[in-house]
């Protein structure tokens, strides 16, 4: 494994700004002006990862309910799927960190070489060197938490079973978040986005591991997070559901998305 390569940005100046300063009060301004959100800390989330300008406040939501936790959570579990390299089970990188335009981010090697006897798991460079799905929530990350490691699995297609295996292997305590990287519907009118939308958040509120990838792009590493979630007694929260054309496209095409919580059930 090339333990000194950085995975440099691949998508800042499209899906976000690339300029530091501007990139940072980007972020911040979406931070600032996400509604509160009452939850305890959550053991794993949903986010989506288009462009900021469209799902950024739906990504922004959630990430700003972190901020109790911000010195708590210290290892990011980080799952998405893959839109350019077709992949078979999940892909690790072989570097040691990730960078954005506010600095790079080391990755967990330790926890990484823990999966390299899990058959679904694959060293695959290619397949996170352009991937945005598994990036763009990495400057959220950056702003909302203090110092913390990554393990970035860009996740093809695979079985639930086999994506909660990995998830169990890495599960930890209160200082790993799982992360997973979803929109929803892709290029429906918008009310029937909404109505394809409200079904699908509600077989995730039920942890039904049965999304399929029209419902969302990331279904599945979704659907490992539900089984895994369902084996565990987490219980999922909705934190916002929107589209596109709620933020800064047309309503004649829209992309959907939506943010979850997921944590203990039974506790208050």
């Amino acid at each position: 494994m090339n333990t000194f390569a950085t995975r440099p940005p691949a998508v800042a100046g499209m899906f976000y700004p690339s300029a530091p300063a501007t990139l940072q009060s980007t972020v911040d301004a979406l931070l600032a002006a996400a509604p509160a959100v009452a939850m305890r800390q959550p053991k794993a989330i949903i986010a989506p990862h288009a462009g900021y300008i469209y799902s950024g406040p739906t990504a922004a939501r959630i990430y700003a309910a972190l901020a109790p936790w911000r010195q708590t959570i210290r290892r990011v579990v980080l799952l998405g799927p893959t839109h350019r390299v077709a992949v078979r089970g999940l892909a690790l990188p072989s570097c040691q960190a990730f960078a954005t335009p506010l600095g790079a981010i080391p990755l967990d090697i330790d926890a990484m070489r823990q999966l390299d006897d899990l058959p679904q798991v694959r060293r695959n460079d290619a397949a996170h060197a352009l991937e945005h799905s598994l990036e763009v929530h990495l400057p959220f990350l950056q702003r909302t938490l203090d110092a913390f490691t990554l393990i970035p699995l860009a996740v093809g297609d695979t079985d639930p079973e086999a994506v909660a295996e990995v998830l169990d292997r890495l599960w930890g305590g209160d200082e790993t978040l799982l992360v997973i990287s979803s929109d929803l519907s892709h290029f429906l009118p918008y009310a029937t986005a909404q109505q394809v939308d409200g079904n699908t958040c509600q077989h995730i509120l039920a942890l039904d591991a049965h999304i399929d990838p029209e419902q969302a792009c990331g279904a599945y590493p979704i659907n490992g997070l539900l089984l895994a979630a369902c084996q565990r007694g987490q219980q999922a929260q909705l934190i916002d559901c929107c589209n596109s054309g709620d933020t800064a496209g047309d309503r004649d095409r829209v992309v959907g998305y939506a943010a979850f919580a997921f944590h203990p059930a039974g506790h208050g």
